[in-house]
């Protein structure tokens, strides 16, 4: 076997290809858009590069066939908030073979261990964490937009390796074609009349104010988090830009006390649904059967990317009222009859506790696993998001 590093433009369609030999025939893998995979590392335009650093890989057997990749980061505005500095590692394929696997993983450890890391974590992306991110280990169906899928035979080869389980994403599915909670609306109706609380959607003519609410929320709601760093403005102009032909305006809301932005959810069409017919490549042909596609209305699927609420607010009900909001806008698109509310970790029980409220069942598991470097350091599994974050934002605490 050789390991050959992606510098060239022969190198970087064999890493893309790679994925398209190992998932050959599967009938629920989805290409990405290749385009999409190349702007993760591209440092003009993944903004990223500008406090990391990445590389990647492919693996070729003894006939020069391609049997694998990999690809290794760091992102230095959080590896050393860790206890052992801590890597990435991502966009893993591999034939069945354990062999292959490791000489994979090796790569990856050995440069990440040059750069002083400890420890990776992986499969992750070199971004946020709404793309690409955890491996594929129950619920192996159509995968959402942005969302990770995998050969089953993966988790054996990432847990023979060493890797340990960090934390488990789930992704529940809501059928819209049956209704809500009648509790859940009784709640959601009393929130959205109340005086003192405004909700909007999204509008692409206003687009600065509402990524500066959106930051607002985020870093505010997020601070409690293991390892937490301020989302970045630039990253978000960067999504909206790249997503600016297949977002609809009313899918992405926010709510606000007295003027105050306190909430938002981002929603976005499963473009999967039409992706899955161009294997990745969207070239003029490509993009005109996407758009025809687009038309015949294709696309029946949405996928919750994500969803924030400040801790003053939480456990007052305002995630529901921006559920009864984006409940009318769903019955004026009656083609559409499921929504994926991706992903929420085990570390965060709230939200897992909202998307039972909603009536939604469990659709998909992914594990994000770590691997230490060192045997003789003690394992550590990610901590829990405190449920009392609300108290400790008001000083209760």
């Amino acid at each position: 076997m050789k390991i050959i590093e992606v510098n060239d433009k022969k190198t970087i369609k064999e890493f893309l290809d790679t994925a398209r030999i190992i998932y050959k025939g599967d009938e629920f893998w989805v290409c990405p858009l290749d385009q999409e995979i190349e702007s993760i590392f591209d440092s003009k335009k993944n903004v990223f590069f500008a406090h990391g650093e990445a590389i990647r890989w492919i693996l070729k057997n003894d006939k020069g066939e391609l049997i694998g990749r990999v690809a290794a980061f760091i992102n230095r505005n959080k590896a050393n908030n860790f206890e052992q500095p801590t890597g990435g590692m991502g966009f893993f394929e591999c034939v069945n073979d354990k062999n292959a696997a490791k000489l994979l993983f090796d790569t990856c450890k050995n440069w990440l261990q040059d750069k002083g890391m400890e420890a990776m974590d992986g499969p992750i992306n070199f971004g946020e964490n709404d793309r690409f991110w955890g491996l594929l280990v129950e619920g192996f169906m159509h995968p959402g937009y942005g969302m990770q899928y995998h050969h089953p035979y993966y988790k054996e080869l990432f847990e023979s390796y060493g890797f340990k389980f960090y934390f488990e994403q789930v992704s529940n599915h809501l059928n819209l074609t049956k209704p809500f909670p009648e509790r859940f609306w009784k709640i959601a109706e009393w929130v959205s009349n109340k005086k003192e609380f405004q909700f909007e959607h999204f509008l692409f003519k206003n687009a600065e104010k509402y990524i500066d609410d959106l930051k607002h929320v985020y870093d505010t709601a997020w601070a409690y988090h293991e390892n937490f760093t301020p989302i970045e403005k630039s990253d978000l102009r960067n999504t909206l830009n790249n997503a600016k032909s297949i977002i609809e305006e009313e899918f992405i809301w926010f709510a606000y006390h007295e003027g105050e932005p306190i909430a938002f959810l981002v929603m976005f069409p499963d473009i999967n649904q039409a992706l899955k017919h161009l294997n990745g490549n969207m070239n003029f042909f490509n993009k005109l059967k996407f758009a025809s596609l687009l038309k015949k209305k294709t696309i029946t699927r949405s996928r919750i990317v994500i969803m924030g609420v400040v801790p003053k607010f939480q456990k007052s009900g305002i995630e529901s009222a921006i559920f009864w909001n984006l409940d009318k806008v769903m019955k004026r698109k009656p083609h559409y009859t499921e929504i994926e509310l991706s992903w929420v970790g085990d570390f965060n029980p709230k939200m897992r506790a909202l998307h039972e409220s909603v009536g939604a069942i469990f659709g998909k598991r992914h594990i994000t696993y770590r691997k230490l470097f060192k045997d003789e350091v003690e394992y550590k599994r990610s901590t829990i998001i405190p449920v009392d974050t609300k108290e400790k934002a008001l000083g209760l605490k």
